[in-house]
């Protein structure tokens, strides 16, 4: 037998492995099994590479191992606050989506809640920086993206001048996603002046890495905690709105809302969680600080997803907010690549009456999202849903509004990578006059979009429908 044939068999043989692990992971739906096994039989040795890069949703066991534990021994110390029910007031009809909500984390709908929109980016900064200023116990910041431009130094000074008066004060940054800044002597000083610094899911050895999980599973989350009493949430990473490392797609466009409350707890624990994956530190002395309310005013949950996390929970979240639509849902997202059920959801709720609405930027960062997203266009056109993509930068902003009254933001996208592979955090709240203020932004961002007919997209090349199908079908694989 020669070498030729002896490496022809052992491909074969990988292969057929390879091919047998598709067919027996969990939770795969059955167009991604597919996929992956014409990628496997198509592409020798190549194809098998690239599955055990990207094939499964792979953490690493020690990581996923210890992520269990931690969240386990958190529960038990937040127990009291977090996880036991509360008096909220929320009509029967919304009852199902906070209940589809609590499944993912356990945490209860809070109320007590006050949640400000920020006006824009810079605004958001500046908030934020007079908070850290005023802190006197703590402040958390997590961040996917963060870069040393003026926004991100404005930040980093304000934790200096924190950190210098006594306030402990803990930074965690994405390994991948904000190297430039963990590689530079910003991050140094910082150190140096006190702050507590550390980086998620860090990649070390990437041969390595990709031998015992995915290099691409990031922590996507924005989270910053201060004094227990005050969070944020929503889309804008650290960074300025001219977001150097892609200029030519700015500005980037974010909504956050400033949330003072109980729902800050809840944030909290998705911080200790990911700190102490990342630092072996658990934070557990937090919870001495809280202070519980029984206000009835804008219920609240906090939703964390992730690899470690239940299979499908963002998914289950958005189907249950499209399903409870009845006359309004409008979505705006940077990127838009539905899965089979979510894309089912829009098409009925609009086909039921409703006013289905779909935001998303003109010109995308990611052309591989542009050409999926438009490939579904023409069936949620015919369907009624109207389609907007926005021309005054890249509209980064994640939202989702169902009928003035219920509004979910965060980090989360409605695609395929937020669904599976990265660590997002959102808040689902009932509250009508913040979901009004929310609505309002909404709708100026659709002022400033272009409507896309279905007369425009049945005018497309033949050679442009066959990209934007080609690239969707890859969707189960990317």
């Amino acid at each position: 037998m020669t070498w030729t044939t002896c490496l022809v068999v052992l491909n074969y043989a990988i292969a057929l492995y390879v091919l047998g692990r598709v067919m027996l992971r969990p939770y795969r739906e059955p167009a991604s099994r597919v996929a992956w096994m014409l990628v496997i039989a198509g592409v020798p040795v190549f194809g098998i590479l690239f599955y055990f890069m990207f094939g499964e949703t792979n953490i690493g066991f020690e990581r996923a191992e210890r992520m269990r534990k931690i969240q386990s021994s958190l529960f038990q110390q937040s127990k009291a606050s977090l996880h036991e029910p509360f008096d909220v007031d929320i009509p029967e009809r919304y009852q199902q989506l906070f209940r589809i909500a609590q499944s993912v984390n356990g945490f209860m709908p809070v109320g007590g809640n006050h949640g400000e929109i920020m006006a824009n980016s810079e605004k958001t900064i500046d908030a934020l920086v007079k908070d850290i200023d005023e802190a006197q116990h703590h402040v958390h910041l997590l961040f996917y993206i963060w870069l040393a431009d003026t926004s991100g130094l404005k930040v980093i000074d304000a934790l200096c001048r924190a950190a210098g008066r006594g306030v402990v004060c803990r930074v965690l940054a994405d390994a991948l996603g904000s190297r430039s800044l963990i590689d530079s002597t910003y991050w140094e000083q910082m150190e140096e002046a006190g702050v507590r610094v550390a980086y998620a899911l860090p990649i070390g050895n990437p041969i390595m890495r990709m031998l015992f999980g995915r290099i691409d599973l990031r922590n996507h989350r924005k989270i910053m905690v201060i004094d227990n009493r005050i969070t944020y949430c929503g889309s804008q990473n650290c960074a300025d709105a001219a977001f150097s490392p892609k200029p030519k797609y700015a500005p980037w466009v974010d909504t956050v809302v400033r949330f003072t409350g109980p729902i800050v707890l809840q944030n909290q624990r998705l911080f200790a969680s990911d700190w102490q994956l990342a630092t072996h530190e658990n934070l557990e002395t937090l919870w001495l600080l809280e202070e519980t309310t029984k206000a009835q005013n804008c219920p609240a949950l906090v939703i964390g997803t992730g690899p470690t996390e239940r299979h499908s929970a963002m998914p289950d979240v958005f189907l249950t907010l499209i399903a409870c639509a009845r006359d309004e849902l409008i979505i705006t997202t940077p990127y838009f690549v539905p899965n089979e059920s979510i894309f089912n959801a829009l098409c009925i709720a609009a086909r039921s009456g409703a006013s289905v609405t779909l935001n998303v930027p003109r010109r995308n960062d990611s052309w591989i999202v542009a050409a999926a997203s438009r490939s579904y266009y023409q069936a949620l056109l015919k369907a009624g849903v109207k389609i907007y993509e926005y021309t005054g930068g890249l509209l980064h902003a994640k939202l989702l509004t169902i009928d003035g009254e219920v509004t979910m933001l965060g980090s989360a996208n409605l695609d395929r990578r937020s669904f599976d592979l990265n660590y997002e955090n959102n808040i689902v709240l009932y509250d009508k006059t913040l979901t009004q203020t929310i609505i309002e932004r909404q709708q100026g961002y659709i002022d400033a979009s272009v409507r896309v007919t279905l007369s425009e997209v049945e005018e497309w090349t033949k050679p442009k429908l066959l990209w934007y199908n080609t690239v969707a079908t890859m969707g189960p694989v990317l």
